[in-house]
This record gives C-alpha cells, sequence and structure tokens, in this order.
C-alpha cells in the first residue's frame, strides 16, 4: 500500500479522534464520540501494523502478539470491571501507557547504540523519565485507590526535599547525557531506577483526598509522553493524541488545583496534604432519622439536593436516586445535584455515574452554583460523600484538607446523610457535621435506605 494512502488514513483517523475527543464534552453526545475516538484510534493501529510493508521490515509475529494479548485483556478488564473499580482501571491503564512510552524510548535508543545528537538524545530521554514517572506513579495511585496500600505504608521523610533533589539530578542527567551524546549501559540503568524512584515519591506523600488531582497529573504526562513519542517514531496520530491528552489534562490539573485550593508545583513536589498539629477532636452525638420521617420532610419540601460521593459508586445507588428525583418531581419538587469536582477517585467520577442512570446534565450544579443553591434547599441528602462536605476545610487549620473549598451545608434547613457507619471517609478524618444541629444520619447501603424511602414516599 502507497505511503500517501497510509497518511491518508492517518488524516482522517485524526479528524475523527478530534470529533470524538469533541463529543466527549457533553454526556448526550458522548457514547458516540467514544465510538469515533475508538474508530480512530484503530485506524491508527491498522496503519502502524501496514507501514512495515513499505519499510521492508518482518516483525508481523511480535506485533500479532502484542496485538491479541493486549487486546484480550483490555477486552476481558472493561467487561469485567465493576463501576467502583473504574478509578483504579483508569489508574492502570494510564500507567500502561507511560510504560509504553518509556519502552519506545529503550528502543530508539538501543537502536541508536544508546548514542544521538544532542537534541534527539534529549528528547528521548526526557520521554524515558517521563514515562517512567507516569507508570510507577500510576502504579503507585492504583494500590492507593485499590485500598492494597495505606498512607501510613509509604511514609517518606524529608519528601519535598526529596523529589525537589530527585528532580534536579534527573534534570541534570538529561543535559549531561545529552551534551556527552552518550550513555553506558549502566548509565542508562541507573537513570531508569532514578526515574521510577522519583514516580513513587511523587505519588506516595499525596493523601486521599487528593488522588483526582494526582490522577489529572498522571494523565497529563502520559499525553506528554505519547506526543514525544509520536515525534520519536513520526507517527502523526500519536502526535495528535497525545498532544490532545496531555494539554487537556494540564488545563484538568490546574482546574483541579484551584478546586482543592492547592498550589500547582505540589503536584509535582508531592507536597499536597502536609499539615503541623493535631487535628481537632470531633466529639458530639449523631441524631438519626427513619426512612418514613425523611419522606414526609422530602414530599413537603419545594427543594431538595443530593450531594453524591465514593459511597453511592460503591452502594451502585445512582439509579434508585434517579428514580426519587422522579417521584419528588412528580409532587412539584425541585431536584439537583452538587457535583464536588473531587468527589469520588478520579476527575468526573460523579457525573460519569449519574450519566449512566440518564440524569439530566442540566440538573448539575458545580460548586459554586451549588453552595449558592443550598442555602435555600429545603433537604440536602449527602449520599455517601464526607471529604467535600467536611466544615474542617474551613476551620481546622491542622486537618488534612485544610483550605479545600467544600460543599457547604451550613445555611442548609437539613442535612440527611446517608452512611453505613460512622467511619471517617477517605481522607481519614471525622467529620464534624454529622453532630451539627441541621444534620441527621440515616445510616445503612444507601441504595437499600433509598428504595425504602421510596415506598415510604409512595404513601404520603
Amino acid at each position: 500500500m502507497n505511503i500517501i494512502i497510509l497518511d491518508g488514513v492517518l488524516f482522517v483517523a485524526s479528524v475523527l479522534l478530534i470529533v470524538g475527543l469533541r463529543k466527549l464534552s457533553n454526556p448526550d453526545s458522548a457514547s458516540n464520540g467514544n465510538i469515533l475516538a475508538a474508530v480512530a484510534l484503530g485506524l491508527g493501529v491498522l496503519v502502524a501494523l501496514v507501514y512495515p510493508l513499505e519499510t521492508q521490515s518482518n516483525n508481523y509475529l511480535y506485533i500479532g502478539i502484542g496485538f491479541f494479548v493486549g487486546g484480550t485483556i483490555g477486552l476481558i478488564s472493561a467487561k469485567k470491571v465493576p463501576m467502583t473499580a473504574m478509578p483504579e482501571m483508569v489508574s492502570l491503564f494510564n500507567g500502561f501507557g507511560g510504560l509504553s512510552a518509556a519502552l519506545i524510548s529503550l528502543v530508539w535508543m538501543v537502536n541508536n547504540h544508546l548514542s544521538g545528537e544532542a537534541n534527539e538524545l534529549g528528547i528521548v530521554l526526557l520521554n524515558l523519565f517521563l514515562g517512567l514517572v507516569a507508570f510507577i506513579g500510576s502504579m503507585v495511585a492504583y494500590g492507593k485507590l485499590s485500598g492494597s496500600l495505606k498512607d501510613d505504608q509509604l511514609k517518606i521523610p524529608f519528601s519535598t526535599v526529596l523529589n525537589i533533589i530527585i528532580l534536579l539530578i534527573a534534570i541534570g542527567s538529561i543535559g549531561v547525557f545529552s551534551y556527552n551524546g552518550y550513555l553506558s549501559t549502566s548509565q542508562t540503568i541507573l537513570f531508569c531506577v532514578l526515574s521510577l524512584l522519583y514516580g513513587v515519591t511523587f505519588v506516595a506523600p499525596i493523601g486521599g483526598a487528593d488522588m483526582p488531582v494526582v490522577i489529572a497529573s498522571l494523565n497529563a504526562l502520559t499525553g506528554i509522553t505519547a506526543a514525544i513519542s509520536g515525534i520519536i517514531t513520526d507517527n502523526k496520530l500519536m502526535l495528535l493524541g497525545g498532544v490532545l491528552v496531555g494539554s487537556s489534562g494540564i488545563i484538568l490539573t490546574l482546574l483541579m488545583c484551584k478546586a482543592m485550593n492547592r498550589p500547582v508545583l505540589s503536584v509535582f513536589f508531592g507536597n499536597f496534604s502536609s499539615t503541623t498539629g493535631t487535628a481537632n477532636q470531633v466529639e458530639g452525638n449523631a441524631k438519626e432519622i427513619s426512612a418514613s420521617n425523611l419522606a414526609i420532610q422530602l414530599a413537603y419540601s419545594q427543594r431538595v439536593c443530593i450531594i453524591p460521593g465514593y459511597g453511592m459508586a460503591v452502594a451502585q445507588a445512582q439509579k434508585i436516586v434517579k428514580e426519587l428525583e422522579e417521584i419528588l418531581e412528580k409532587k412539584d419538587v425541585e431536584f439537583k445535584y452538587a457535583i464536588h469536582p473531587v468527589a469520588g477517585r478520579m476527575p468526573g467520577h460523579m457525573n460519569v455515574l449519574l450519566a449512566e442512570a440518564d440524569v439530566s446534565y442540566d440538573k448539575l450544579l458545580d460548586l459554586d452554583e451549588a453552595n449558592s443553591y443550598l442555602e435555600s434547599t429545603d433537604v440536602a441528602i449527602v449520599v455517601g460523600a464526607n471529604d467535600v462536605v467536611n466544615p474542617s476545610a474551613l476551620d481546622d487549620p491542622s486537618s488534612k484538607i485544610y483550605g479545600m473549598p467544600i460543599l457547604k451545608l451550613a445555611s442548609t434547613s437539613n442535612v440527611i446523610v446517608l452512611k453505613r457507619s460512622m467511619n471517617p471517609g477517605y481522607a481519614g478524618i471525622q467529620n464534624p457535621l454529622f453532630f451539627k444541629d441541621n444534620t441527621k444520619m440515616l445510616f445503612g447501603d444507601a441504595k437499600k435506605s433509598i428504595e425504602i424511602l421510596l415506598k415510604e414516599l409512595k404513601n404520603v
């Protein structure tokens, strides 16, 4: 097949990828956008398989094995992963994307006998460093999200200083090796170890409440490595896809940092949630409410707002919440959803859950809109959220989440918290909101609690 035809196919794939990603910005068109983007990347893979015919290469056995093994793993993983494990899967797949970029750099170096012109070698070493950081950082994030790695298991003394030192050594090494135009095998191995070490020290100190931000930054790193890999391999589609993913990841990281009130530089130096002193002790008696009493409150309310969190994903309660919305709207109750930017375990986690339940995008309120709306809300129902409604972020300087903008419920007439128990949230801190005068607890599995609530509402 002629190279010109292959380039034409890549151009079509590029257009499809741009259109597909653009459609992902709206829930109504997201499904079609995902299909278009998948077709675009599929065309890119096919072109990558055909290109060796034009260059007289003979690596089809290796390509076929990789295609079959990777495709099988991806298909099985996507089919079996529950919604609650989606953040871990995103982190895992993102890590393998970084590893792929790092391997591309290593292959280039081996083929060029670990030498090259300063500019070429510098770009390849930068890609190797970023790829390995994205890989091992995503693996650590995966461990934290899955619960197999606890924050206290990854305590690193003087982590901020250590991160800066390692980063400066890595940047200096890239400069020196590029200037010399050559690396020895041992130097290459040491550079890889240094890169992996920084990936660990980069993510390890970051607390649970900040994981959505670090995932966004790791996605950005992987996108950047994909773009650089496209330059190294002269693959235009990979370059385009990498630029789109990298730039959107950077924008998302900036937005998430703003939402968390965290300095952007703290992302790279691993100093997210460092606090001094001892957190204030939370004392008080939590008041419970029955499903029947809550049903009466809801039926005679004018405004009701749901605040979803990771607990909603665990309980798979999004569809039953949608049923609650439909019943209350039939009773002329205004119904909205307050979405915190970092609710859940990854950026947009709650949006994905609610879209799965066909919740209208118009009913979702961002942080500023939600706080304004909550001031005049009759009943706010917190479904499995904890840290994003924790007032310690506003009034406890010793708290891990101090300074983080939250959904403010102090002025809401009635706050109902659906939780299995009084255990703290992902950040590992107790929530004073649970003991406020306007707050009552409805204990139990969120889905089952709302199912009982729906039965009671039908009798009101």
